[in-house]
Parts: C-alpha cells; structure tokens; sequence
C-alpha cells in the first residue's frame, strides 16, 4: 500500500466547516487504498494574530519565546482535523513535530531540518491511523522547540516524504495549481499541468509564492514528486512537479513571476580594491541577511572606485537600515542610496538552455513598452529584470504575450505518474 503525504495549509483550515471539507480530502485518499499522512498549517491568521500578541506584551520578544509561542498554532490545526476524521469513522492521531520526532539545527525562527524519525510514525502508519502532524516546527537535539520559519509548513511535508520515500506529496492551498503568471494579473494564464523541479525552484525563488524553495530544494534532491492542488476542487489534479529529465521542452519560456517584495540598495563610490565586496557581504551574511540580485559596476578611473548594487527582501529594510553607519564606518562610500519603488520581472524556462535570443527577445518587449531596466540577473534557466513599481503590471503582460504564457491549459511534459 503506497504512502501519500498531503500538506494543508492555513486558508484551507481557516475554519470549522473548512476542516471539515479537509477531513473529506483526507478520507478520499485513504478510500483509493493509501496510507496518508497529513501535515497542517495553523488555522487562517492565526500565525498573525499569535505575532501581534507578542508584540503586544514585548517589542522585542525573545527568540526562544516566539517558537514556544508560534507551534501552538499547529497544534489547534492538527486536533482538529483529526477529530474531523474521527467522526467520519476512521482511525487517526495527531502529532506535534516533537512527538514525530523532526529533528532541526539549534537555532530559533528559522531552523533547519536536520533528520526525522520514522520509526512513530511508520508505527501509526502500520497501525491503519492516519497521522496528522504540525507542520512548521521541529526539537533540537538536546529538546528546545524550534520553528522552521516561512514555508514550513511545505518543508515539513516534503522532508516527510522524502525520508519515507512515499508515493507522492500533495500540496495543497486555495490555488488550484501553478500558473505560468500570477492570474490576478493576467487572467488568461496558462495553468500547467507539469513543471520541473528546476523551473519551480527558479519561480519560487524570484517571487512566486504558491511553494517555498526550500521545499522545492529537498523535492529536488530526493526527488520527491509532487502537486500543488486545490483542497477546494477536489477532482482538479493541480500540477505535477518532477524532474526536468523525464520533460520534453518545447517551449523556451515556461512562467514568469513578478515580485514587489524586494529594495534595491546602491553602495556609492566604493573605493575599488580587492576585499571591500568580501567585507560588505560577510557583514550582511553576520547579520542573517540575504541578498538577490547583485552587480559591481566598472572602476571609474577618476576616483578609483565602483558602485555595489544589490537586492534585499523588503522585511529587512529595517534591519538593513541599522547596519547603515557599520557599513560607512568599513567602506566609506559617497552615499548609500535606497530604492522602493521597484519591481522584479523574471522569466523561467528549462527550455532556455543553449537557445539564444531569449534575452534579446525580453530585453526588446519592455523597450517597445518604454520600460526601462534597472538591474539584470541571469542562470541557466532564469532571466531577472529590475523595473520601476509602476510598470510592473504593463511588463507582466507583454512579456505573457512575447512568449505565448497565455491562453487554454497545456502540458509541458508527458506524463509519469498515473492520475
């Protein structure tokens, strides 16, 4: 009997009756004669409503204390559901990260998975239960509570899955899969029906936001099929995630993200010799915080010096901002400028491999819509432009249109698991 690992997250629980309707995903798939397992997010806000409680008693509130406080929110979600399934007959039980046994890094808010213990679960498993687990949070060695930080929830279940080699994980949400642009945007957005490991990592990593990287990371490396599903739409199988190998490409382009959530930051007349990058970028990497797209402009011969370039998440302008004076004191720049309004416009394809003129193409879309471009970042299979806010829309929909990402549902790929 083949394991299947089912992940929900908190807008599918954002109340009793939607729980319900879960309990009924859950049961279907243990009707088509799988063992399930379940991991849960917390229920609607209440991740946000636990944060403004906190703040409410402290400013700045311990590390340690919002971890203690964070996993009680799994918890509600994963009672719940399993009493759900209770009262449609069938057997199952709830655990906490804890009790599983997901064992993390020691650090808190953001911990990382270090190993899982299958041995409880699989007991439960064996036993006909279907287990329901809180996503999101994990125990260190020596037994402190930890959180995983965003997406969690999806880590925790594809971390699950790959430990016990299942079947197949299913994730999902209140979309009903993944598009080749965000259809708020342009409505008429393909929805796929597969996608590659490489490409959904790529996509989520500039600003799609339906996965988290580092769930598609742990996918990718155990290869771990999934689907991001709706729960609402119970026969729409969503799309398959699986290896760019087993894909034909027939199209360079397969979506595009648009991403309003990062600030460009211009590090101005930095003296041109060799070590100032290094001592920029470890003093970010000591405070924790992570950068995109970067680019050291020419040495002007007048001066002797470059501009340093680069993109943050806007979560952590503020904390950014407090570094300012730590930065001058090491680098000595003219000016450290900082710039809002921006948006970052990608494109992502496996297909874009040794094919010139994907670039060109781009580039010559947003100049005949007078976009200008602020920065650009490349891979493989990614092109990322930096443009202003205001474009951000206009640029989405003739880049759809340069590359044909609208219009009637397609395949990517032939098919490698059955339906």
């Amino acid at each position: 009997m083949a394991i299947i690992v089912q992940k929900f997250g908190g807008t599918s629980l954002a109340d009793t009756d939607k729980i319900k309707n879960v309990a009924k995903a859950v049961v279907r798939e243990k009707e088509l004669g799988n063992d399930v397992i379940v991991i849960v997010s917390a229920m609607g806000h209440t991740t946000d409503n636990l944060i403004k409680l906190a703040h409410e008693i402290s400013k700045n509130p311990s590390e340690r204390e919002m971890d203690m406080l964070m996993s009680t929110g799994e918890q509600v979600s994963i009672s719940l559901l399993t009493m759900a399934i209770q009262e449609l007959g069938y057997k199952a039980v709830s655990m906490t990260g804890a009790q599983v046994g997901i064992i993390t890094e020691d650090t808190h808010s953001k911990a990382r998975i270090l190993d899982i213990k299958k041995d409880k679960l699989l007991e439960h498993v064996q036993n006909g239960e279907i287990v329901i687990v809180a996503g999101f949070q994990g125990i260190t060695k020596t037994g402190e509570i930890t959180t995983l930080g965003r997406g969690g929830s999806d880590t925790s279940a594809v971390a699950i899955a790959a430990k016990l080699r299942v079947e197949r994980c299913d994730i999902y949400s209140d979309v009903e899969g993944i598009y080749t642009t965000d259809p708020r945007i342009v409505p008429t957005a393909n929805k796929l029906k597969e996608i590659s490991y490489e490409e959904m990592l790529e996509l989520a990593r500039v600003g799609a936001n339906v996965l988290h990287p580092r769930s598609v990371e742990t996918a990718k490396q155990f290869q771990v099929p999934m689907r991001l599903r709706s729960s609402f739409k119970l026969d729409d199988l969503g799309t398959l995630i699986i290896g760019v190998e087993k894909m034909e490409i027939y199209k360079p382009v397969t979506g595009l993200a648009c991403d309003k959530s990062q600030v460009r930051v211009v590090i101005c007349d930095v003296p041109d010799k060799p070590g100032n990058a290094s001592k920029l970028f470890t003093l970010l990497a000591k405070h924790e915080l992570s950068v995109d797209m970067i680019i050291q402009s020419f040495a002007r011969t007048t001066n002797n010096t470059n501009d340093i370039a680069f993109t943050i998440d806007k979560d952590d302008l503020n904390k950014f901002v407090g570094m300012k004076d730590e930065i001058t004191s090491i680098l000595n720049p003219s000016n450290i400028h900082i710039d809002e309004d921006i948006a970052k416009i990608s494109i992502v394809g496996a297909g874009m491999i040794d094919r010139p003129g994907i670039a060109a193409q781009m580039f010559e879309t947003l100049a005949k819509e007078g976009v200008n471009i602020k920065m650009i970042s490349t891979s493989e299979i990614k092109i990322s432009c930096l443009v202003e806010k205001m474009h951000a829309k206009q640029a989405t929909e003739a880049l759809c249109k340069s590359f044909e990402l609208e219009g009637k549902e397609v395949a990517l790929v032939h098919g490698t698991l059955p339906d």
